[in-house]
């Protein structure tokens, strides 16, 4: 594999970061993988940066609105995802508030309706544990949920 200039580097990662939103832990990891030196990563990370393709607040918004809408997780999920992606905690909080409190319940409430369906007599405890545990699994706590059991 041969290897690329700074400029190939660059745009290479402008298309990545322009087909969808990028944290820069993603960025600086494939510019590792892809053998670049740092100080070559940092002078294209700043560019980045620069040029308005990376943008960290972006990313997270992004990435708290797509799970909680589209994967229905709950905030504990989505903050884990957001600190493996090594976002910084205040902008964790921010982006936390993008989820609407309506819109949240209304979520609990659907997916919770969902796996009693699947379930068969949902009111035994064995099944309403099941429930709990599936709810623990998508991000939700139980203080969230307990009300709408």
């Amino acid at each position: 594999m041969g290897y690329l200039s700074i400029e190939e580097a660059k745009l290479k990662m402008e298309r990545y970061c322009a087909y969808q939103e990028r944290s820069h832990y993603q960025v600086e990891k494939k510019l590792r993988d892809m053998g670049m030196i740092p100080e070559a990563l940092d002078h294209i990370v700043l560019h980045l940066i620069r040029e308005n393709f990376l943008n960290e607040e972006r990313f997270a918004k992004a990435y708290v609105r797509g799970k909680f809408r589209q994967n229905k997780w709950g905030k504990v999920k989505i903050i884990q995802g957001l600190k493996q992606h090594r976002i910084h905690p205040k902008l964790i909080e921010k982006a936390i508030l993008e989820i609407d409190e309506d819109e949240y319940n209304q979520t609990m409430i659907e997916l919770i309706e969902k796996k009693r369906r699947q379930l068969k007599n949902a009111h035994l405890p064995k099944n309403q544990a099941k429930l709990a545990n599936y709810l623990y699994q998508k991000g939700f706590r139980y203080s969230e949920f307990s009300k709408f059991l």
